[in-house]
């Protein structure tokens, strides 16, 4: 399942453009790691594979190089980014001001049908097992913080996040093989959820606070 799957309940795939699909797949693969860092980008192979025109895909890639999930070179081509593990800590420092605010705005502004729907996405996640594929319990994790900055009802906020989140997620992707309790990791947002659907807004920013900085201690140990 990708996340394109998951974001399909809920969201009108009719207003969505051949290039903002081709970016969202596209950065799903390079988020997850299925497009190696290092790896070269090529648009008529994605083309093929997405059954899309070079035209959008071009487009994608584009914004892909904006979120600095891409990089051109002159002659050489574009290529996936490097995973930059010294990028963690100004990755967190970010999260650890905005994460909050997000989470926090959304126990105090969330519409009655977003709150509804953040109550289903948290019976969900409680039924995760430790068993279950790694990555896919991720995919999970990159969902539900989505959900959440859009229910902020701030899109300038929901996209620095979701660019942050990415960054974030690919570092945890580089070590998922070392790090057994990621289905725990995922689970904490059961409570954070709970909270924003009640509106407890000091209750949802320190939750997500206290995820974000377990996520960075978590990875720094394994350093």
């Amino acid at each position: 399942m990708t996340l394109a799957d998951f974001q399909a309940d809920g969201i009108d795939v009719g207003t969505e453009s051949n290039a903002d699909r081709a970016y969202e797949v596209i950065r799903e693969r390079l988020v997850m790691l299925d497009i190696r860092p290092g790896e070269p980008i090529n648009d008529d192979r994605l083309s093929a594979e997405l059954g899309l025109g070079r035209t959008p895909v071009r487009e994608a890639v584009k914004r892909l190089e904006r979120d600095r999930l891409v990089v051109a070179y002159p002659r050489r081509g574009t290529f996936a980014t490097a995973v930059d593990l010294t990028d963690l800590a100004d990755i967190s420092e970010i999260r650890k001001q905005l994460e909050p605010t997000a989470a926090a705005r959304a126990a105090r502004t969330a519409s009655a049908d977003m709150r509804a729907r953040l109550g289903v996405l948290a019976e969900s996640i409680a039924a995760i097992d430790d068993g279950d594929d790694p990555r896919e319990v991720l995919r999970r994790d990159v969902y539900v913080h989505r959900e959440i900055y859009r229910a902020s009802g701030n899109p300038h906020l929901e996209q620095i996040l979701i660019t942050l989140d990415g960054h974030a997620t690919r570092i945890w992707c580089l070590f998922l093989d070392r790090l057994p309790d990621v289905a725990s990791h995922v689970r904490e947002h059961i409570a954070l959820l709970e909270a924003i659907v009640a509106g407890d807004e000091a209750a949802a920013a320190d939750l997500t606070s206290a995820h974000v900085t377990g996520f960075e201690r978590e990875i720094r140990a394994l350093l």
